[in-house]
């Protein structure tokens, strides 16, 4: 099989979903995998459209052995090549710290992080595998600055940020680019629910998932000509970006407390 093959993991819905049509309608085979085996399944169904251009499968992505199984499937049925890797599958709760119960801290840790950690060392020997392979990791505004009211969230979105960074670095020895897309509210129903009436919502406009998406494909298929692994999405978070480089850190907290309230 000649053309391009990606993994996007979470991608029964939302930004997942919006990524795979992305891709499919580039001509990638793509793989959908989500822990909602169901609706991969369904998606997967629709966006083939009765052509033989994706698969589907469960995936709990904290679970190492439920990757490995994964990806020796999508190996076999993109015909021997993994040249995108998404790590999209992600949760999060709104609220005060310590409000929220300590295991839902951990169930954030796990998938966000874990996740995403589990996925780029299970895959590793796929991408080695496949010239100009690259990882992009769906990450957020709020791994530039820590959220109130989404402190576990955005710790997770923190380490998934360096993380990209470390391995962007060591993995360009193999020829393996890392990236991650960060953009601020993207309008999801998981979001939609978690986000409802807060000004966080407010500040991030109008940012869809097939913006994400659009963002994820262009990371992917854009070298960009000073190497650089973030990739920002939406004016607002441009914004913020700027005014997080270019402020001192007083500023930018009190510009995130403000907008907090």
């Amino acid at each position: 099989m000649t053309r391009k093959a990606v993994l996007i993991t979470g991608a029964a819905r939302g930004i997942g979903r919006a990524t795979a049509e992305r891709f499919a309608g580039a001509g990638y085979f793509v793989g959908l995998y989500d822990i909602d085996a169901p609706g991969a399944a369904q998606a997967a169904k629709e966006i083939a459209a009765g052509q033989d251009m994706t698969t589907s499968g469960g995936l709990d992505v904290t679970d190492p052995e439920a990757w490995q199984a994964c990806l020796e499937q999508f190996w076999t049925a993109s015909g021997q090549r993994l040249d995108v890797l998404v790590n999209n599958a992600g949760i999060l709760t709104t609220g005060e710290f310590a409000e929220v119960p300590l295991s839902r801290h951990a169930a954030i840790v796990e998938v966000n992080f874990k996740g995403t950690l589990n996925g780029c060392h299970t895959a590793f020997p796929y991408l080695k595998r496949t010239p100009g392979s690259v990882v992009v990791n769906v990450c957020s505004a709020s791994a530039m600055y820590g959220q109130p009211g989404l402190a576990t969230y955005s710790a997770t979105k923190a380490a998934v940020r360096s993380l990209t960074e470390a391995l962007d670095l060591e993995w360009s020895r193999q020829g393996i680019r890392v990236c991650d897309v960060l953009p601020l509210f993207v309008a999801t129903d998981m979001g939609a629910a978690s986000m409802q009436g807060t000004r966080i919502r407010k500040l991030a406009g109008d940012l869809k998932a097939t913006d994400v998406a659009e963002a994820v494909f262009n990371a992917a298929e854009r070298r960009p000509r000073l190497a650089h692994p973030h990739r920002i999405v939406g004016r607002q978070t441009q914004l913020t970006a700027v005014m997080n480089r270019l402020a001192p850190s007083w500023v930018t907290r009190e510009m995130v407390n403000r907008l907090s309230h």
